[in-house]
């Protein structure tokens, strides 16, 4: 009889861990498609057309070409968690490819600089676990979801080529101008 009570619980146990996970997944689908909507007007705005991820159905990505004095382009990920954040994270592309702090003329020089940056910009800057450097800013979503914010983390993108001629006496020698 407790075997029969035991193993009754424990499917009860299961069937809400299920139920539990699938509301999850609806509930980050529904803030991929207002993220999504968000995305196809802010991004016309800065010239990037920001498309789903084949590989990563969460993500959405769009490179930032035009206007760029300092850098190639900027790529831009932006992906909703499981955890009910969304994160921006924004490559530049420098002389044909990532920053990588690896490979950089200056490498402490290198990561001094985006320490100050994080102190001083509206965007934080970070290395990932590649050595690739990338400027960020991640929401949580607690308090809704949060569409204004979207649009001003976007529009500060372009500003983020600015950092990057700073960042040039570091990266190969060369200054800013």
């Amino acid at each position: 009889m407790k075997r029969m009570i035991a193993i009754s619980v424990l499917m009860v146990l299961a069937a809400l861990n299920a139920s539990a996970v699938q509301q999850g997944e609806s509930a980050r689908t529904a803030t991929r498609e207002k993220l999504r909507r968000v995305l196809a007007t802010s991004g016309p705005r800065i010239n990037v057309d920001f498309q789903q991820s084949e590989k990563q159905p969460f993500n959405f990505a769009g490179v930032m070409r035009k206007g760029r004095m300092h850098c190639d382009s900027l790529e831009i990920v932006v992906g909703v968690s499981s955890n009910d954040t969304i994160a921006f994270r924004i490559y530049p592309h420098y002389k044909g490819g990532y920053i990588n702090s690896d490979k950089v003329r200056n490498g402490p020089g290198l990561m001094r600089l985006l320490l100050s940056f994080s102190d001083k910009n509206f965007l934080y800057w970070g290395i990932d676990s590649s050595g690739d450097v990338f400027a960020g800013y991640t929401f949580t979503l607690e308090s809704g979801f949060p569409p204004e914010a979207i649009d001003v983390v976007v529009r500060s993108i372009a500003n983020l080529d600015k950092s990057v001629g700073e960042m040039r006496p570091f990266i190969d020698g060369t200054t800013g101008d």
